[in-house]
């Protein structure tokens, strides 16, 4: 267990808990709860975190609900974890459970409970007293709906509740902390279309995805309120069917926070540059594109990059390749991802694996595993 202050712990927790960040200077766009920005899955987690419009899998829950009414069987399962940072605190892990089931051609709904456990942390004040320990959490618990307009292409929703237990029974300047909790909607599009390439059937797909529309979220009564990470994640894939069994995927996404970029302010916290980034939600979300202190060349570097390449063999083995790009001025998370995966019946299994680009990066050696199970509606009881 790490030596922490209460002070530091929310610094790592609620602000900057998975960022990698240079020794410059830097202008990070901070939220509560960012867990719910990791990727839950080892398939897209090999695929440098690329998912948005990626071949309907059960995990489209998280990536794109809108997803769920174009899979294969009519329900689904999934359950995957990862350790996460563990060079940075111990205990670190992220679990995730989701099901989804078809309820006919045209719709599907979809839940999942994603849990994020935060480590045993030995709380100090500034004189070193020891205080206790602390065993924080925070968990996600979702609902989703989606249908189709045509036959390529859906609309979906997700309703979320969360809620943030960072700081379990501790006094902070004379308040008593409270779990935070938040109410959030995704809203997402995809479309798929089948066409020829290089002489070979292929197809084209695009999704769109905006997640973590919701409340601000606050750990003291009348206290201070925390924007959660709304984010936006464009994306596009493109599979080439090479036989009956095998493919190539390349897949892209692009992804940017719809938060309010923090202003450069003086001595005094007068802001010089920028914009005052205590604004609604609705404010906050309009007002992101075009809020940064450097303007526009510093709202590009707000977005950030996934790429990723998976290949099928025989529907039964699948190798992955990825790297995500963020600007080192907002974060520098940068890293390259391998994956692997199984397919046995109605059962697969995917792995994956980060090697972070920076010497000591908190992301180095990070693993994600998964496990799905396919109901296939096909089969019919046999006759006793």
């Amino acid at each position: 267990m790490k030596h922490l202050s209460l002070s530091l712990l929310l610094l790592i927790f609620s602000a900057v808990a998975f960022a990698q960040t240079n020794n410059g200077t830097t202008n990070i766009i901070t939220t509560a709860v960012p867990f719910l920005n990791i990727s839950p899955d080892a398939r897209s987690g090999g695929m440098g975190e690329a998912g948005v419009a990626l071949s309907p899998d059960v995990n489209a829950q998280y990536w794109n609900a809108s997803k769920l009414v174009f899979l294969e069987q009519p329900t689904s399962f999934s359950l995957s974890y990862s350790p996460w940072l563990r060079n940075l605190v111990p205990g670190i892990n992220l679990a995730n459970f989701t099901f989804a089931h078809k309820l006919d051609d045209r719709s599907a709904i979809g839940a999942s409970l994603r849990y994020f456990n935060l480590g045993a942390v030995d709380w100090y004040d500034e004189n070193q007293t020891f205080l206790g320990t602390l065993n924080p959490n925070e968990y996600s618990l979702d609902a989703s709906y989606s249908r189709k307009f045509g036959p390529n292409l859906s609309m979906g929703l997700a309703l979320r509740y969360i809620h943030s237990n960072l700081t379990p029974g501790v006094t902070l300047n004379s308040q008593q902390t409270v779990p935070g909790n938040a109410v959030a909607a995704d809203v997402s599009l995809f479309s798929t279309t089948p066409t020829q390439q290089f002489g070979r059937d292929a197809i084209f797909a695009f999704g769109v995805n905006i997640s973590n529309i919701g409340s601000k979220i606050s750990y003291v009564d009348g206290g201070a309120k925390y924007f959660l990470p709304t984010n936006l994640k464009i994306g596009a894939a493109n599979t080439w069917l090479l036989d009956e069994g095998s493919k190539i995927t390349l897949a892209l996404d692009l992804n940017k926070l719809l938060v309010p970029t923090p202003p450069i302010r003086n001595a005094n916290g007068d802001i010089i540059s920028g914009r005052d980034d205590n604004r609604s939600v609705v404010s906050g979300i309009f007002s992101s594109f075009s809020d940064a202190p450097g303007g526009f060349s510093e709202e590009m570097k707000e977005i950030s990059y996934s790429t990723g390449i998976e290949v099928w063999f025989n529907n039964q083995f699948a190798f992955r390749g990825g790297y995500y790009y963020e600007n080192p001025y907002k974060g520098n998370r940068q890293y390259a991802t391998f994956g692997a995966g199984l397919r046995s019946g109605d059962i697969e299994i995917d792995f994956s694996y980060i090697v972070a680009k920076q010497e000591n990066s908190p992301l180095a050696n990070m693993l994600h595993l998964s496990l799905g199970y396919a109901i296939d509606g096909s089969k019919k009881p046999e006759h006793q």
